[in-house]
């Protein structure tokens, strides 16, 4: 089936002709990608950031179109800045692309092995999980690094971007596909649902005879909807509702540098921080610092009564804020009673997805560490570093704050299961 665009009103049961379409054919793609040499696939990766090289141009000529359009339907900076593609977001991808296949090969891979008594061995490998749904708004750049993934695990992908991102996932789309003929691979290994209709979301959530997994990416509506319907099995990306806490221990200028940089260097990722804790310890030395840099950084603060005294630009916080994904330049800040307070806070206001505590006192962190139950800690590091890129997995499908299979940066090995390889001799069971 093409992937061409879409963009006629089409009936009901033609859509869901061309759901089962793109299912078989990417059920039929992913017993070939299950056997196909980790050669092939770094090949057709390798030709695919080369294709993003030599049409970047198109890329950015489509992104300009749906730039124009998110304008115009006035989408708020944070959703812009995730939207937008420009050389160096181009030239990122393609990066992205060539660090995937540089990747070990997760296929096949021995997990562990071991002897019985009766001399049979055992072993358990890695297989890939089949076909992977990948559910998206908004960010273009999840087209590449989806496919790629699923590419090098071994698993076929059907991608069904933000209708605001229309235009920039069929040119990305156009270079995967690209390299998948380079290598000699099914183009059905990577496919784009061809239409913004949105009951093409839910044929996604009820096809478990073809997608064995769905992955999806956005808001908070998006995550309810696709947990709420799915009869497919679920990796789950939350809001990022994520915190900084400074602890009485921490270095002030450390403090200073982290907390700037986990609200403001980019707002719209999952990683920005949008609480801000600070010990009463050092609530005389520290805290005014603090919310004076974010203050100055154009950031609008919403405080506690302690932090509102500090400064009349400090507008009051309410009790909807401490549990809110601004993804702005917005930032809750409050004054806790030590580590305990902080990890009640966390605990009863957070998505379980990234937190930081900058302290010296290596007690308290490690206290911090073991007991706050998110996918991703940090110590004395900004929370922006909450990426599958930054942890050497060259690129992720997401953040999975899941306990259930995968949790954290959704990277190559978390695209696989394992299946249970036994040797032996001739051996019945008495």
């Amino acid at each position: 089936m093409s992937t061409a665009e879409t963009t006629a009103e089409i009936t009901a049961d033609d859509l869901q002709r061309q759901m089962l379409d793109l299912g078989a054919l990417a059920r039929a793609a992913a017993t070939v990608l299950a056997k196909a040499p980790t050669a092939a696939k770094n090949q057709a990766l390798v030709a695919a950031a080369s294709a993003m090289r030599d049409r970047r141009a198109a890329i950015l000529e489509a992104n300009a179109i749906d730039m124009a359009a998110a304008r115009e339907r006035d989408l708020s900076n944070a959703l812009l800045d995730r939207l937008l593609l420009d050389a160096d977001r181009v030239e990122a991808m393609a990066a992205g692309l060539e660090a995937i296949a540089e990747l070990t090969d997760p296929v096949g891979g021995i997990m562990a092995e071991w002897d019985r008594p009766n001399g049979l061995r055992i072993a358990r490998v890695r297989v890939p999980l089949g076909v992977i749904g990948i559910i998206y708004e908004s960010r273009p750049n999840v087209t590449s690094d989806a496919g790629a993934l699923c590419l090098k695990s071994g698993n076929a992908a059907i991608l069904r971007g933000g209708s605001e991102s229309f235009h920039s996932t069929r040119a990305i789309h156009a270079c995967l596909l690209a390299g998948l003929r380079a290598a000699g691979l099914p183009e059905g290994a990577i496919q784009l649902v061809p239409t913004r209709d949105r009951a093409a979301v839910g044929m996604m959530l009820t096809m478990p005879q073809y997608i064995d997994i769905i992955v999806p990416r956005g808001g908070r509506g998006l995550i309810e909807r696709v947990q709420n319907e799915s009869r497919v099995a679920v990796i789950a990306h939350l809001d990022g509702n994520c915190h900084v806490y400074v602890d009485g221990s921490a270095d002030l200028a450390m403090a200073r540098d982290i907390s700037l940089n986990a609200k403001l260097r980019r707002t719209g990722i999952c990683g920005a921080s949008e609480t801000l804790l600070v010990d009463r310890r050092c609530r005389g030395t520290h805290l005014r610092p603090l919310v004076t840099d974010l203050l100055d950084a154009g950031c609008e603060v919403r405080g506690d009564g302690e932090t509102q005294d500090l400064d009349d630009r400090v507008v009051p916080a309410t009790e909807a804020d401490w549990g809110t994904e601004f993804l702005d330049t917005i930032i809750a800040v409050k004054v806790v009673d030590g580590v305990d307070a902080a990890i009640a806070h966390i605990e009863g206001y957070g998505s379980h997805h990234t937190e930081c505590i900058v302290a010296d006192d290596i007690p308290t962190a490690e206290r911090f560490l073991d007991e706050v139950d998110s996918a991703i800690l940090l110590h004395n590091a900004s929370t922006q570093f909450a990426d599958g890129g930054e942890f050497g997995m060259g690129a992720e499908i997401g953040i999975s704050t899941n306990r259930l299979h995968a949790r954290g940066p959704v990277g190559v090995e978390q695209l696989t299961s394992f299946k249970y390889v036994v040797h032996g001799q001739g051996q019945v069971r008495p």
